[in-house]
């Protein structure tokens, strides 16, 4: 009878123990997730607060003529005149009046050939910028940009550090966040004239971030809006996506420039075979800016990646 109390005693014991450990376990994993909940909601917070600055609803597109696409000379104290000089003066009058209201319209900029540096003056029109850059800049000098992609509703501010470790998790404001921020490459040039420009951001579980990167592979998402935008205080890129795939850690997918053009029309030519939606109607050539975005996937191995090529760029007013 003694021996049984014994045993009974013991037993009761080892369930207390099996309980205090396991009431351990859960406060522990309790913990955890209510840390992970407030990093999402902190997060979360923040960026939704920031988005009063960029008012990306509905931004207006000038309406520009495809062949304005092409090189323009630059006009002298900003008129044009046509015709010859053996033109009445009241034609004269009206060119001039009439390339006095275009030019409210457009502006100028010269860029270089890369491969012949011959210099070309093209004309670039205005897009009213939606961005408070001078608010943002107030609050983190580091911003570069504002990343829209309508497809997925990704809105974010873009920053670009001495390196890639520190806004990795480290929010726009620089509070110490799983969340991090969207930031451009530290190699990059922060005017986006590298051959590849590189922006990675996580993927979050919540779908914040680029946690919705990998929904262009579903029906239909990137037919409803195959383009992503990139507005600087400067200027305002728009970018066709022309690969959506999964690609290595490591792998040439991160060059950010090449040696000859020959290497980057190569390079070009495996992403389009590579991407897992069907964007055969882009064409993509080595004379193109593009820019990279990516995210991890949950296999330390591979990222998955949304590249887009510069298709117009405006002049920020």
């Amino acid at each position: 009878m003694k021996q049984n109390r014994k045993k009974r005693r013991a037993g009761s014991v080892l369930r207390t123990m099996i309980l205090i450990i396991a009431l351990g376990v859960f406060c522990f994993s309790a913990y955890k997730l209510v840390s992970i909940y407030l990093d999402y909601k902190q997060g979360s917070d923040e960026y939704s607060a920031l988005e009063r600055y960029a008012d990306l609803e509905n931004p207006e597109e000038p309406d520009v003529p495809e062949e304005e696409t092409q090189a323009a000379a630059e006009p002298e104290d900003g008129v044009v005149v046509t015709g010859s000089e053996a033109d009445s003066t009241d034609s004269t009058e009206e060119a001039s009046k009439a390339a006095e209201e275009d030019t409210e319209a457009f502006t100028y900029e010269t860029e270089t050939d890369s491969e012949t540096g011959e210099v070309k003056k093209k004309k670039i029109y205005y897009m009213k910028n939606p961005v408070d850059f001078e608010s943002l800049q107030a609050i983190n000098e580091d911003i570069i940009g504002w990343l829209k992609v309508g497809a997925l509703d990704i809105s974010y501010p873009v920053t670009q550090g001495e390196d890639n470790e520190y806004y990795l998790h480290r929010t726009f404001e620089g509070v110490e966040n799983f969340a991090g921020c969207i930031f451009m490459d530290y190699l990059n040039d922060v005017n986006f004239q590298d051959d590849n420009t590189i922006i990675y951001g996580h993927n979050m579980k919540d779908g914040s971030m680029f946690g919705t990167l990998r929904k262009f592979l579903e029906d239909g998402v990137y037919d409803s809006d195959h383009y992503f935008w990139i507005y600087t205080p400067t200027r305002i890129y728009k970018y066709e996506i022309f690969n959506c795939t999964t690609v290595g850690t490591v792998s040439s997918t991160y060059n950010l420039n090449f040696g000859t053009r020959t290497e980057f029309q190569d390079y070009l030519d495996v992403a389009m075979m590579q991407s897992q939606v069907d964007t055969a109607d882009v064409e993509v050539t080595s004379s193109d800016k593009i820019v990279t975005l990516s995210t991890c996937t949950g296999d330390e191995t591979t990222r998955f990646v949304v590249q887009g090529k510069l298709v117009r760029t405006y002049a920020a007013k």
